[in-house]
């Protein structure tokens, strides 16, 4: 007994399909058995009557006898072994007999002699009345000449015909059911073949999903379960690893907090302790400063990504110069940047504005946080190089280091959530995973392109807007349409420009 499930859907379904292409084989190999040797029957005997015709008239008008002569000649001449040979006038009557019985029908009206009296080879299959008998008639026209014209007709029986019919039938049946049988088999066993597997895949993932991530799937397993089971597999690794990113990244944000935390603590103790020195004052509270807006800075990393993974990241959208927000990404990391002896240097074209249709706040913190990126992890004396230019309608911003390089192995990791190549570095390892999801909800693309020594280059690429589309503002969320617009264009320009 098949256990109900997968495996019996797939028997029933290769037993049924198999039955009905074996029930349509037989169906199609007996009809046309039968008919072979049903034409074989007609042909033997339209042959015969063809041949006699040929041969008998031409003799018969060239020695037109009296009526019975023609017909005790034409039952001698005519006869043909195993078939009973009648004469019949135009109106169906038997006249003669090859088996000297009278018919049990005066005049016989199957559809055999109405053809034979239009002039062609008629033939009948059905049952002699009387007997149930099933037979085969073939008759023809014989003109002899003056009123002498009859219709010769063959009666042979096909019991022995159909008889052997039955028995191949039978045979073709059993072997049938024999197919069937081991089809069954095969289906069976392919099916457990099938079904094995994802039991076991399913245990698997029962235990993974009560938190065992350290099992995995184990056998080579082939086709869409092997992607299944890799793909189970490579949830489980993710899962983990992911873990392991949100272990280290609480750790290294509780370090970050800690550190200005305690400085800060430790300066409001000092300064509450006396002594107003001006100068110790001073350095207090510009270390109190800093490391509040070093706090600020984490809270507010914290923040974005929170929104950008909840989709409440609202963007105040309207007409930027990616020029303009370069050159002023300069100016605020300038002082960072001398402060490291590295240069900075803008290759662009004054003239031209590089406009694309972005929240200009937003799109200030992408080049902050690369160009920021680039002064950490560039050599002193060194040179940072930028660039804005358009092609084929796209902005495309760069920013080239010549810095310490990232690895091949962590440049596909660099941009992933948490994810920091040395965790003394301090930061959330958040950065480039908000600069990326802050670039596609602008339309664009980020790449990177990296060698471990040589250096570092990130691209920015955005749509770009013609000049004269307007300096229209509007509100948009990450991940929902936009929800409120606030137009200085007028509504018209704005519609074309949703449209483009």
């Amino acid at each position: 007994m098949i256990k109900k499930g997968i495996t019996r859907q797939i028997v029933l379904h290769y037993f049924f399909v198999v039955f009905l292409a074996l029930l349509l084989v037989e169906f199609v190999f007996m009809l046309a058995v039968q008919r072979y040797y049903y034409e074989s029957i007609y042909n033997t005997i339209s042959t015969h009557i063809s041949n006699s015709k040929d041969f008998f008239e031409p003799i018969a008008r060239e020695n037109n006898t009296e009526d019975g002569n023609n017909l005790s000649r034409l039952i001698v001449n005519l006869a043909l072994s195993n078939t009973e040979l009648e004469i019949l006038d135009l109106n169906g009557r038997v006249l003669a007999s090859s088996t000297a019985f009278e018919s049990d029908r005066a005049v016989l009206q199957t559809s055999d002699i109405m053809q034979a009296l239009n002039g062609d080879m008629g033939r009948w299959i059905g049952r002699q009345p009387g007997t149930g008998e099933s037979v085969m008639a073939v008759s023809h026209k014989f003109d002899l000449g003056g009123e002498n014209t009859y219709v010769i007709r063959y009666l042979t029986s096909l019991e022995d015909v159909n008889s052997k019919l039955l028995n191949m039938g039978l045979l073709a049946a059993a072997v049938g059911v024999a197919v069937l049988a081991i089809v069954l088999i095969i289906s069976i066993g392919m099916a457990n073949s099938i079904v094995r597997p994802i039991n076991n895949i399913t245990a698997v993932s029962a235990q993974m999903a009560r938190g065992r991530l350290d099992v995995r799937v184990k056998g080579n397993y082939k086709h869409e379960l092997g992607e299944l089971a890799s793909t189970l597999n490579f949830m489980a690794h993710e899962i983990v690893r992911s873990n392991q990113i949100k272990d280290d990244f609480i750790s290294s944000i509780s370090h970050e907090l800690r550190t200005p935390l305690t400085s800060i603590k430790g300066w409001s103790e000092t300064l509450d302790s006396g002594g107003y020195d001006p100068e110790e004052t001073r350095i207090g509270m510009g270390i109190i400063s800093k490391e509040t807006e070093r706090l600020i800075g984490l809270v507010e990393e914290m923040l974005d990504f929170s929104k950008l993974q909840q989709n409440q990241m609202k963007l105040v959208k309207g007409t930027v110069n990616i020029r303009e927000i370069v050159q002023e990404t300069m100016l605020n990391v300038w002082a960072k940047a001398e402060q490291k002896q590295v240069h900075l240097k803008l290759e662009t074209d004054e003239t031209r504005a590089y406009n694309v249709h972005g929240d200009g706040n937003r799109l200030k913190q992408v080049f902050l946080n690369v160009v920021d990126n680039a002064i950490k992890f560039s050599h002193e004396n060194s040179w940072i190089f930028l660039s804005v230019k358009e092609e084929n309608g796209q902005i495309i911003a760069a920013v080239q280091d010549t810095g310490i390089g990232i690895s091949e192995e962590h440049l596909i990791k660099v941009r992933d959530r948490f994810f920091q190549v040395n965790h003394q570095n301090g930061g959330t390892g958040l950065g480039l995973a908000i600069t990326q999801e802050l670039v596609e909800l602008h339309e664009g693309t980020i790449t990177m392109q990296s060698e471990l020594g040589s250096g570092t280059t990130v691209t920015v690429t955005l749509p770009a807007v013609a000049e004269e589309m307007g300096t229209e503002e509007s509100v948009t969320q990450s991940g929902d349409a936009e929800v409120t617009e606030e137009r200085i264009a007028s509504d018209v320009k704005l519609d074309d420009l949703k449209n483009s």
